[in-house]
């Protein structure tokens, strides 16, 4: 009995129910094909629907990058130099080590004002606001009166410049991402300023203040 119960068992069909919903989204996809617009339309609300959420993931990363690089440019108005061009254009650590003007180089005591040597005797009052007027907020009228470009053209001290900048914050900003910067082919030495006390406070001891 039990070898004969498959031959009963054999009466059975198999059947597959094929549902005309898909041939019918084909149908509609071939037939919008002429109308580039509609059928893109299609196609992405199917993306939509399928993968929602998911097309959100991708940029997220990119975006965030340009957003960070992008905020602080755009607080900076353009007729000021961006920190993209000031990064492409200033020289690396070893590259600095390969000029003498570079050597024993030291920052100085920070404070207000900065000091630019090494500059190159095409350079102008507007060059210097150019690159330092973006630490400068123009709309204040403190930190616009604060801002002080005194460049030297002529005697021993040519091709120095010193610069006023609202605050101690702001001038040590402008020392880190603008020194080393090769303006008209010369890399800016850009150090803190020292005030009219350094020379008797060094003998002193006293560097500080």
């Amino acid at each position: 009995d039990v070898f004969e119960q498959p031959q009963h068992v054999g009466h059975k069909k198999i059947e597959f129910h094929i549902s005309t919903e898909i041939p019918a989204v084909l149908q509609i996809n071939s037939e919008k094909e002429e109308k580039n617009g509609k059928r893109v339309y299609l196609y992405a609300t199917a993306e939509e629907i399928n993968n929602t959420g998911f097309g959100r993931i991708f940029p997220a990363p990119s975006s965030n990058d340009k957003m960070e690089t992008e905020e602080e440019d755009d607080e900076i108005p353009s007729e000021f130099i961006s920190r993209k061009d000031l990064e492409k254009n200033r020289l690396s650590r070893e590259e600095m080590e390969k000029y003498s003007v570079f050597k024993n180089y030291e920052p100085g005591d920070p404070n207000c004002r900065i000091y630019v040597k090494n500059l190159a005797k095409q350079v102008q009052e507007k060059d210097l606001k150019f690159i330092f007027g973006r630490y400068v907020d123009f709309q204040s009228e403190v930190e616009r009166n604060m801002f002080d470009i005194r460049l030297m053209k002529e005697g021993r001290m040519k091709g120095q410049a010193f610069i006023g900048l609202p605050n101690e914050k702001a001038a040590a900003k402008a020392l880190k991402e603008a020194n080393g910067y090769v303006l008209f082919e010369k890399p800016m030495v850009v150090q803190f300023a020292r005030s009219a006390r350094p020379k008797q406070d060094a003998n002193e001891g006293k560097r500080k203040k």
